[in-house]
């Protein structure tokens, strides 16, 4: 699927080109969501460049990743796709760009470049060339992955208070399962984005080393700068939050611990306690012929008393010695 974004008088105006049917060569931005092989060639056409196709974005080396074509630049990362859910993802986006437009390759539909979608067809500050078009672009992006960021770092923090609010006082396993689970979703979405923070960074300076081969302007390359350090400082405190969640997961696992022990110690005490009352019994519940106090009126409620009495004594005892 080939969505065109040609300039008008109010912006960008979107287009969906069918397939077989030329992209408008005006276009500024050329979107291949899902593209088969017709469409890929048609884009190709027209940028004079080749697009990788989806195997080969899927390749992990830094010179498969980046690289330079005959009048274009191509630039593959990792963008995040529905990364404020429960089971966040991320997907590889291709980017060539030329002087003149930009094309964005895709097989997921990342959030961020849905709201850039609607930004560009309403407003009419985004640059029409190729750069411009990228510039805008990587800041919503970046916003983006802030905003992942901040929200797992305030889930952090929410989670750290239903740990701790009460220590171990009341019976909180299902609370402490749910934590560690919810640790474990965490830490897979701060990784995740510190991947595409890293990816950012690397296609922020490989676009500022070759600037000239793509006509980047001045206030565009500072604008890039700006936003490297933003990835960095979203890196850095994914790096704090990841330590926290490694602190917090620690944490939880020594009170899930202490609550067992606490269930342990409670068996523990309650067996001790009706130790010696078990001794009583088993003595007088012997059936010898010739026992002491065996004919006795009063031996049964003589017998309760000791056990009560005895009870009570080893209770004290433990109090006293602050095992209960």
């Amino acid at each position: 699927m080939i969505f065109a974004y040609v300039p008008t008088v109010q912006g960008l105006e979107k287009i969906q080109v069918e397939t077989g049917t030329a992209i408008p060569p005006t276009s500024v931005w050329i979107d291949l969501l899902r593209p088969n092989r017709d469409e890929q060639l048609a884009a190709e056409r027209l940028m004079g460049a080749e697009i990788p196709t989806r195997g080969e974005m899927g390749s992990i080396e830094a010179s498969a990743r980046f690289y330079e074509e005959p009048g274009a630049l191509v630039m593959t990362t990792l963008f995040p796709i529905a990364a404020q859910t429960p089971d966040p993802e991320v997907s590889s986006v291709t980017f060539v760009i030329s002087s003149k437009r930009l094309v964005t390759v895709r097989y997921g539909e990342p959030t961020s470049l849905s709201q850039f979608s609607r930004k560009a067809t309403s407003t009419r500050d985004i640059a029409h060339t190729g750069p411009g078009v990228f510039v805008a672009l990587l800041e919503i992006v970046v916003d983006r992955c802030a905003d992942v960021m901040e929200e797992a770092s305030a889930n952090v923090d929410q989670m750290s208070l239903r740990v701790f609010e009460s220590g171990i006082s009341a019976r909180k396993s299902a609370l402490y399962q749910q934590a560690i689970k919810e640790q474990g979703r965490i830490g897979l979405q701060v990784s995740k984005m510190h991947d595409v923070c890293t990816g950012l960074s690397r296609m922020s300076l490989f676009l500022d080393v070759h600037s000239e081969k793509v006509s980047l302007q001045d206030k565009q390359r500072k604008l890039l700068k700006s936003f490297g350090r933003d990835v960095h400082s979203i890196k850095e405190h994914g790096d704090a939050l990841d330590s926290r969640l490694s602190f917090l997961l620690d944490a939880t696992i020594g009170l899930v611990n202490l609550e067992q022990n606490q269930t342990a110690k409670t068996y523990s005490v309650l067996g001790l306690i009706f130790l010696p009352p078990t001794l009583v019994a088993s003595i007088y519940g012997m059936n010898f012929q010739s026992m002491p106090e065996l004919s006795w009126q009063h031996g049964f409620e003589y017998a309760l008393a000791m056990m009560g009495g005895l009870v009570l004594l080893t209770y004290l005892v433990l109090r006293l010695r602050r095992l209960l």
